[in-house]
């Protein structure tokens, strides 16, 4: 190790946990201090400018390319890294938390990768932080194995050629870990304690199963974010003492302002970079967020009816595989979310063809590769891959030259003829209560009305509330977006689960307090940047 260790960190307000002094000891904690001591200004700085941009949106209502890097855009003659043979096949990727269970189940569902996911899917309570990398762990030791107390069923990982490559995904930059504080009791952002616990316990013992540290960074805003990213890993490498580049991390490309940056990001992470991924729901909460000044043209229709063949989504899409493969990158699809139904084939027949038609588009369009929430998807996925690929790892030699995408492309919303209706406003309701009542009670992933919702989920919700009453939306019933309305829904929404699921569960549950949440954030005058800010102070653990 060749940096001198720094001030301890302090662990307050935390339970202790089983086993945690296997993840939390003196030498992880001093490299997790060296990096929020190295790279935390810069964070704050960053976040600072995120803010900056958000207004000069709100002042202009319009975005495009940066001038200032055209440069890069335009030289033709860089690459990526080349892929590491265990990310160079990424035709079907399985997401989820870090709970033992899914662990396991993940790691042995046939997919190719696992995203192992300490954000969206992950309500960051300190069993969940601290518990899912030793999970991890376990795993890369073949020490884990799980059983379940209702049913009894055991869980056991299936031989090492069989397993999915673990990507992990850290929390993003805004959120804070308040559980490890530095000696002023400045918390750690949880990306470096994500990363930096996962990173020095890992990396090594990765390198010596064949694989590596792979990394899904989220919430990525624009290429001086990566450029932190880039720093962080050439610092943690040099600091264990692994080859530089060996870290590869993949981007989301789930936020507006970063996908008129994709060519700058894969620039900036190049040595360390793998591909680019299209996160579907953060980047419509994203286009809410940034253009919710922007008046009528940018009012999104219900969720659900903004399919990926919409014509400012397929603008985006088009462009991430075209700026991937330019670059010799991996290019991502989004999620099929769908929970199959043990009680009704019916349900499961019409989804699994969506599935299906989504999945054949994106291995159509040149995609490498595309996201499930479910093993009973992987299949579906792969055959979609699997037709078009062949014995082929990807298909980074489609360069998808035809494709060319205008700046005003990317934010043409009003280029989709569905409007906002009156059971799209009860949806958002009923999707954000469900969803931030088990958020507070530490589940992440959760499966409402048989798709697999994330805090993603549960942002393009509440923002679609927030935007439909801020412009004064008129549903088709005659109905008019308001404040009042809302409340009612939501009361509505409350008695009817009340009555689901009886008195005794409504009372041992946090419906009330999610409630008043979702209502907080959707009517606020000032829109919370993100919903996990507010609901984090009540996250119990």
């Amino acid at each position: 190790m060749s940096a001198p260790a720094p001030s301890p960190l302090a662990i307050v307000d935390a339970e202790p946990l089983p086993r945690q002094e296997e993840v939390l000891t003196d030498a992880a904690l001093a490299f997790v201090a060296e990096l929020h001591r190295r790279f935390t200004p810069r964070r704050d700085e960053l976040l600072a400018r995120r803010a900056e941009r958000r207004a000069e949106i709100a002042r202009t209502c319009t975005l495009d390319f940066l001038p200032e890097t055209a440069a890069i855009r335009a030289d033709d003659s860089w690459r990526v890294a080349p892929a590491p043979a265990a990310l160079n096949d990424r035709r079907v990727e399985i997401t989820g938390p870090t709970d033992r269970k899914m662990t396991i189940n993940a790691l042995n569902s046939g997919a190719r990768v696992w995203l192992a996911d300490f954000e969206d899917a992950s309500a960051p309570t300190w069993e969940n932080v601290v518990l899912g990398q030793l999970n991890l762990s376990d795993a890369y030791t073949r020490n884990i194995d799980f059983t379940d107390p209702a049913s009894g069923k055991s869980y056991a990982l299936r031989p090492a050629e069989e397993l999915a490559t673990v990507v992990m995904r850290p929390r993003g930059w805004h959120l804070n870990e308040r559980h490890l504080t530095d000696a002023d009791g400045t918390p750690v952002p949880g990306a470096l304690v994500d990363f930096g616990l996962y990173f020095f316990h890992n990396a090594q013992r990765l390198l010596d199963l064949g694989r590596g540290p792979y990394f899904y960074l989220p919430k990525t805003e624009s290429h001086l974010e990566a450029r932190l990213w880039n720093d962080v890993f050439v610092f943690a490498q040099d600091y264990v003492g692994i080859p530089q580049g060996t870290v590869r991390a993949t981007v989301l490309i789930e936020t507006i302002t970063a996908a008129y940056e994709m060519e700058e990001i894969l620039y900036e992470l190049r040595d360390h970079a793998s591909g680019l991924n299209a996160g579907r729901w953060d980047y419509l909460f994203s286009i809410v967020k940034n253009f919710r000044d922007g008046g009528a043209k940018f009012v999104l229709p219900d969720r659900n009816a903004v399919t990926m063949t919409a014509p400012f989504m397929r603008a985006y899409t088009e462009l991430l595989v075209r700026t991937c493969h330019k670059r010799g990158a991996h290019a991502i699809g989004g999620m099929a979310a769908f929970i199959p139904s043990r009680r009704d084939a019916e349900v499961n027949k019409v989804a699994f063809e969506k599935v299906r038609a989504d999945k054949d588009r994106e291995a159509n369009d040149g995609f490498d590769g595309s996201w499930v929430a479910h093993p009973d998807l992987v299949p579906i996925a792969m055959e979609s891959f699997d037709k078009v690929l062949g014995d082929r790892p990807n298909q980074k030699d489609r360069l998808r030259e035809d494709v060319h995408v205008e700046a005003a492309d990317l934010i043409a919303i009003d280029s989709l003829a569905a409007k906002p209706t009156y059971a799209g406003l009860v949806n958002a309701v009923q999707v954000g209560i469900r969803y931030i009542e088990a958020w507070l009670r530490g589940l992440g992933a959760v499966a409402i009305f048989n798709l697999m919702e994330d805090a993603a989920t549960a942002e393009i919700s509440r923002s679609q509330i927030w935007q439909w009453i801020n412009a004064g939306v008129e549903f088709e019933n005659g109905d008019t977006a308001t404040p009042e309305l809302a409340r009612k829904v939501a009361a509505e929404e409350l008695s009817a689960i009340r009555q689901e699921i009886g008195e005794e569960a409504f009372a041992a549950g946090h419906w009330q307090e999610a409630h008043d949440l979702l209502l907080k954030v959707s009517l606020d005058e000032d829109y919370a940047d993100f919903l996990t800010l507010p609901a984090y102070e009540q996250l119990r653990g």
